[in-house]
């Protein structure tokens, strides 16, 4: 009888033990879906925060998954998930400023559909000439506009984030007639166009145009950013805002469904914070993907998404005809 006693005890007090050192909280796999391309900038970044979610949680694990989509996808995701399921998604301009303007029947959600979680990333966008042009800087391309030629820019699809800083650039310069823009299939096909001489131009992610630069294929002439990058091989390329001319960060949102637990939101948050505080993640994001870790509130979220939209609406006309 004193054994059994003893044994019942000793079961209690692992029990107890085991709760202790979980904190009494099970273990959630959350699922991160990106509807862009599976090779992309987007689904390595997430991969990656995905490695290293164990390092800093004991209580969720992320599952990066990535699936060739569109807007299609997201609405599959809206009206299959309820609030409090394990499941994220990334949003980004693409969708709540250019596809929810030109072509919102596409769309079977809104904003109003997600809840913030995290900005996974910020990209600065540039804008990359052939370099037989030999156009350095933005005087440089002022020059150019102003001789009155027509001007072809490669970008990544007809209506994407760089098919309207293109034409926000050029359309601020008064060329906005001369322009053509060239859609291909990927970014960085686009981003290879322009050495090829099939286009003039390309706006591209600085990492999808850097190879072609260092081959000397390009020139880099301006940042789509406030202020001249700071660092990497493009460090002092100038920003197109110092100037006076519109511009926007490609962003990526990682969103909840409407409805989920402020905990479990703010526990993600947290998570996703610590996991882009890491100097490895950190270091990789800055010097493999010329990315920069770019936390957001809501507000900021919000504030961009409306840049967006401002910039869409005055120049969709260009971009769409």
């Amino acid at each position: 009888m004193k054994k059994r006693i003893l044994s019942l005890a000793l079961v209690g007090a692992m029990c107890v033990a085991l709760l202790a050192s979980c904190g009494g909280k099970k273990n959630a796999t959350w699922k991160v879906t990106c509807p862009w391309a599976p090779s992309g900038v987007a689904a390595m970044v997430s991969q990656q925060a995905a490695t290293k979610s164990t390092s800093y949680s004991d209580t969720i694990t992320l599952v990066a998954e990535a699936i060739k989509g569109d807007a299609a996808t997201v609405n599959t995701w809206v009206a299959d998930t309820k609030a409090n399921d394990t499941e994220l998604v990334f949003v980004g301009e693409g969708l709540l400023s250019i596809t929810s303007i030109l072509d919102p029947d596409k769309m079977q959600f809104g904003y109003e559909d997600f809840v913030f979680v995290e900005n996974l990333y910020s990209s600065i966008f540039v804008l990359s000439a052939d370099a037989k042009l030999n156009i350095n800087n933005i005087a440089d391309l002022k020059a150019y506009v102003e001789q009155g030629s027509e001007i072809s820019v490669a970008v990544n699809g007809a209506t994407s984030s760089e098919a309207f800083l293109a034409a926000a650039l050029f359309g601020s310069m008064g060329a906005g007639d001369k322009l053509k823009l060239t859609p291909y299939q990927s970014a960085a096909e686009a981003a290879q166009a322009v050495a090829r001489g099939e286009t003039q131009f390309a706006v591209s992610h600085q990492s999808q145009i850097l190879e072609t630069f260092q081959q000397k294929g390009v020139t880099v002439v301006c940042a789509f950013d406030e202020n001249d990058i700071a660092n990497g091989p493009f460090a002092g390329v100038e920003g197109v805002g110092q100037h006076g001319y519109p511009y926007f960060r490609n962003r990526c949102f990682v969103m909840a469904r409407a409805g989920t637990d402020e905990a479990k939101v703010k526990e993600l948050k947290e998570l996703y914070g610590k996991i882009l505080a890491d100097k490895e993640v950190a270091d990789w994001l800055h010097s493999t993907m010329l990315l920069e870790v770019d936390t957001m509130s809501v507000e900021d979220v919000e504030a961009h998404i409306e840049n967006v939209k401002n910039i869409v609406n005055e120049y969709k006309d260009i971009v769409a005809g």
